[in-house]
């Protein structure tokens, strides 16, 4: 009988002599609210921290003149040094938060509250995992494909689900892209598939050196899910294992502790996350999902899913706003009392995934949504059920089935790398609204399943802009199963879906088409589609009916069928995204040419901008807020109102900003 991968199952926890805290400082060397003055020694000092391709990654999401922040700023070394004089053995710094995380006495925590600059001491959250028992497959059973360069063994069947093979056959295999992956460990080079992985580096938080294999005094299931989890993702055993992104670069980071009891520790996740993030992280990806500690009395509740309470949640949010597109298990309590996703998958822009069979129903075992604050979630599914991979407790070459959400995260964040080995130029804010996209429920989006199954196919195959200079190219891959016939691929394009101008795709040789758009005024609505002939004769459409569409100077492209997807509420739709941190789409419903109104409120009722006010067209009208009031000012982060009056009647929905 399999053994299925649930991660919550509770055990007792560690007993430690002493009670680990972060310790909060209430500021650093400059105020937050002064500018950071780039030839500052401290400034100078943050940017040294990270990587050259940390830096370039930065610069795609953040103004180059910004791509430090208050929160990458160093914390304040007489502050720990003041601590360390008191015989505290630092654990963890965590910039980001302005804190560090270290064992306390009694006495300590005592004195260390009586320090002017020490803002607040929390107990360290200790989160609940359970690594699965794995069972070894002893026979290895080989399935047929129809992709003969690659003999995936057992493995095809789950990467097909999300059209994966296709994409290696075109020679997309995830090279170029670097993945961090956080666990419990790994074994890498102790199985076949991962042995020759290229590894840019691996930390131990548990331990605190350089080794995430089990160590003298480690538990006996240290290191096994990780490994398992690795090899979905990155492992490449012909006719054994293929993994979703085999042709990756890897960061690895073991941040749960196995001894005796299985645990986690928040300030170990926030500390890989910022540390890989420096190392220039292309994505993240945790397989892991908490929500019950060892002291009930410090557990969270539902309404902690909110993405901005945990420290796991808030640690991602900050990653991705520095350019990570970011992954995690959705959790394994759909069928028990808690039910809900778990923390990290609250949070604002993590894809959370939740877990699918082979035919795409959703697993018994899925965590569901929504938030507590109403976001949906899961956001995709991948097979989560009979997923294969290495069982490197049996040996060098066994491998067995598990189940779970963290056996269907590595395959999902597995095309999230081959969607950025297509297309290196993307944002983590274009990929992810790529992915989300073409999954197959995105018309209908639900608390089941989210956004759908997701798939590298239709993710790689829809279009996207790249920016250079202010010259914007739409770029366009097709998966024709006949080929193209060379100079057939045009596009067709109008800013009044009347008059389509028609143009040649240049072709880069090997893979790419993409067209050059004309200089056109900044947030015009361009519509577009694509034409094609394929080899046999066939005159092709992309989309079949309807049009892409994208407000020229915005990167993000939305499909046809969006309008169809809208949901109203009667008359005014929920905007997307939500939450949002550039830009969000409002729509509303008219019957004809009617005097309206949509006006956006703060959280006590202040108008902030008036989006609209004049006569609306018949059909659907769509607006889109920049996050800006009136006078043209950046809002904060918070939870705002959009109010529609149309037809003498109000219409109301909520939203939230985030930075």
């Amino acid at each position: 009988m399999k053994n299925i991968l649930l991660l919550l199952i509770l055990f007792p926890s560690i007993v430690y002599s002493q009670s680990k805290y972060l310790i909060y400082f209430k500021d650093k060397t400059i105020s937050k609210i002064n500018s950071l003055n780039k030839s500052s020694a401290i400034y100078q000092e943050a940017l040294s921290q990270l990587s050259e391709r940390a830096i370039e990654r930065r610069e795609k999401v953040m103004p180059a003149d910004k791509i430090i922040t208050y929160e990458d700023l160093p914390i304040r070394k007489d502050y720990i040094a003041q601590l360390e004089n008191l015989g505290i053995k630092i654990e963890n710094k965590l910039n980001w938060f302005n804190a560090v995380s270290a064992y306390l006495t009694e006495d300590q925590k005592n004195k260390i509250e009586e320090f002017s600059f020490v803002k607040e001491i929390d107990l360290v959250r200790i989160l609940k995992f359970n690594p699965e028992k794995m069972e070894v497959m002893h026979q290895l059973k080989k399935i047929g494909n129809n992709f003969s360069q690659i003999d995936y063994g057992p493995a095809y069947g789950q990467l097909k689900l999300s059209d994966i093979p296709i994409v290696h056959s075109k020679g997309i295999n995830g090279k170029g892209v670097i993945i961090g992956i956080l666990d419990n460990g790994f074994h890498w080079r102790d199985h076949e598939s991962l042995v020759n992985k290229k590894i840019i580096g691996e930390y131990n938080f548990v331990f605190h050196d350089s080794s995430t294999a089990p160590q003298p005094g480690d538990s006996p299931e240290s290191g096994l899910h990780g490994t398992y989890v690795f090899s979905i993702l990155g492992g490449y055993k012909d006719s054994s294992l293929i993994g979703a992104a085999y042709n990756a670069s890897f960061i690895l980071a073991k941040t749960e502790d196995d001894r005796s009891e299985s645990h986690i520790e928040e300030d170990n996740y926030a500390a890989a996350l910022e540390w890989m993030e420096g190392l220039g992280v292309d994505i993240t990806t945790s397989s892991l999902g908490y929500n019950i500690f060892d002291d009930t009395t410090y557990s969270y509740t539902y309404k902690d899913m909110d993405g901005k309470t945990t420290i796991c949640a808030k640690a991602v949010e900050l990653a991705f706003q520095r350019g990570v597109l970011t992954f995690t298990a959705a959790g394994n309590e759909g069928n028990q009392a808690w039910y809900y996703i778990d923390t990290p998958a609250d949070g604002l822009h993590i894809i959370a995934v939740g877990a699918v069979d082979a035919n795409n129903k959703v697993a018994y075992f899925s965590s569901h949504g929504p938030t507590y604050d109403g976001r949906i979630k899961p956001d995709v599914v991948a097979q989560g059920v009979n997923v294969y991979g290495a069982a490197v407790a049996i040996g060098y070459n066994a491998y067995d089935y598990n189940d779970g959400t963290s056996a269907a995260t590595p395959i999902a964040s597995g095309c999230g790398a081959l969607l950025l080995s297509a297309f290196p130029y993307l944002t983590n804010v274009q990929a992810r609204n790529i992915l989300l996209e073409t999954a197959d429920n995105y018309a209908t989006p639900n608390n089941d399943r989210g956004y759908g199954l997701i798939s590298a196919e239709k993710a790689i195959e829809f279009p996207n802009i790249s920016d250079s200079s202010n010259n914007f190219n739409i770029n366009k891959i097709f998966f024709s199963q006949n080929g193209i016939q060379s100079n057939s691929a045009e596009i067709h394009y109008s800013t009044n879906d009347t008059n389509f101008v028609t143009s040649n795709l240049s072709y880069d040789g090997s893979l790419k088409y993409y067209y050059t758009m004309p200089q056109l005024i900044n947030g015009q609505i361009i519509n577009f589609y694509f034409t094609y002939s394929d080899t046999i004769g066939n005159n092709l459409r992309e989309p079949s009916s309807g049009y892409y569409n994208f407000k020229y100077g915005q990167l993000n492209i939305a499909s046809g069928t969006l309008k169809n997807s809208i949901e109203f509420n009667n008359v005014l739709s929920n905007n997307y995204p939500n939450p949002f941190s550039s830009t969000t789409n409002i729509s509303f419903i008219s019957k004809g040419n009617e005097i309206a109104k949509l006006v956006i409120l703060n959280a006590i009722g202040q108008t902030v901008k008036i989006l609209f006010n004049g006569v609306s067209e018949a059909g659907i009208n769509t607006l889109t807020w920049d996050g800006k009031s009136d006078r043209g000012i950046k809002c904060a982060s918070g939870v705002y109102y959009y109010i529609l009056t149309l037809g003498g009647k109000n219409y109301g929905n909520k939203m939230v900003l985030v930075k």
